[in-house]
């Protein structure tokens, strides 16, 4: 089995990340580090820089962990690409991180994480960056 992060280059991707290191080290579990983007014509935020995916892949290759970082920027949303992962590969667990969001920011934006936890088909532990 397989544990899944969802990164975001913010806070709470990096939150979301730690944790699921310290459960792949505690599980003996390999980890699945993935960026998801529908990509298009304007500059996405949660799109991982290059830099940032070989710290991440340095990162895990210290830490003694079995894991890798793909990215996906075709047309879909991270939701999409999350679910496809979990349906297709043998996912223990679903790591994700959380921020703090007013109600009205929920209102109109809608809530990923919510959208998430409604639909995948694994366990998911949502974790908050320090402070949040």
């Amino acid at each position: 089995m397989t544990i899944l992060v969802a990164y975001v280059s913010r806070p709470e991707g990096k939150a979301a990340l730690d944790k699921a290191i310290e459960m792949s080290k505690e599980r003996n579990e390999p980890l699945l580090v993935v960026n998801a983007s529908p990509g298009g014509q304007q500059e996405d935020a949660s799109l991982t820089l290059a830099y940032e995916v070989e710290q991440i892949e340095e990162l895990l290759a210290k830490q003694g962990i079995n894991g890798e970082f793909k990215q996906f920027v075709r047309g879909k949303n991270a939701v999409e690409e999350i679910n496809d992962l979990v349906d297709a590969q043998d996912i223990s667990l679903l790591v994700i991180g959380l921020r703090k969001r007013t109600a009205v920011g929920k209102l109109i934006m809608g809530s990923v994480a919510q959208e998430i936890l409604m639909t995948v088909a694994c366990p998911v532990l949502c974790v908050k960056a320090f402070g949040a």
